[in-house]
């Protein structure tokens, strides 16, 4: 006598009905099957598994903390199952061991300048070949931070601040050259002008002072 039960699959899922040797993949819907033995409900949409924060070593042997996020789906949720008791833990352990591999191949100094520097491609490559043998793709590796030690950061902050005032500094340094040429330049030309010396001497005198000019050898007196 044979016995079936409906089975109701969730959309973005599979159910896997298991009876004896035969296992059946079961879509999303509604489904009237002879009742499994097992059954085993799979979550086929993507996944983010962020991966804990690592203290890897760089090139130069500088100790630096790094974390990042996979992004995976199941494709074979029968290799899913079958292959491995935690696939999901098999991506995750090949993504830090790449990750550690990459970070040797670069210097600290290299991730002080450039955030983007290190490889993900070499990272989801090597993820991507073990989930592919586990039912899983492996969409995309993202780099969320990457902490220098504090000693190091402080330094280059030391450094950043000490150009910015050099920099300040030499600003400072060529306006006060182009204001020295200017009035150089304005004193030769007065030099060379007595009348426009006098001119600026009379535009020069406060409000109410009295002046007193010379005009062929008699003197004119005017109040401002």
């Amino acid at each position: 006598m044979l016995f079936f039960t409906t089975i109701t699959v969730l959309p973005g899922h599979v159910v896997l009905a298991y009876r004896g040797d035969t296992v059946t993949t079961l879509e999303p819907g509604r489904h009237l099957v002879r009742t499994p033995h097992s059954a085993r409900s799979i979550d086929m949409r993507e996944r983010l598994v962020p991966v804990a924060t690592q203290e890897v070593l760089t090139a130069d042997a500088m100790s630096v903390r790094v974390s990042m996020s996979l992004r995976i789906r199941v494709t074979d949720p029968v290799a899913f199952v079958d292959r491995a008791e935690d696939p999901v833990a098999s991506v995750y352990l090949a993504a830090q061991l790449a990750l550690r591999e990459t970070c040797a191949s670069v210097t600290a100094d290299d991730l002080i300048r450039r955030g983007d520097t290190l490889d993900v491609e070499a990272i989801q490559s090597a993820a991507a070949d073990v989930g592919a043998r586990l039912g899983l793709v492996v969409l995309g590796v993202v780099i969320r931070d990457v902490i220098l030690p504090a000693e190091v950061r402080s330094a280059a902050l030391e450094l950043v601040t000490a150009k910015t005032r050099g920099l300040a500094k030499l600003e400072a340094a060529r306006a006060e050259t182009a204001s020295l040429r200017a009035l150089a330049n304005a004193g030769r030309l007065l030099d060379a002008h007595p009348a426009l010396a006098q001119l600026r001497l009379v535009e020069s005198v406060p409000h109410g002072a009295r002046v007193v000019l010379s005009v062929g050898g008699a003197e004119v007196s005017q109040a401002d």
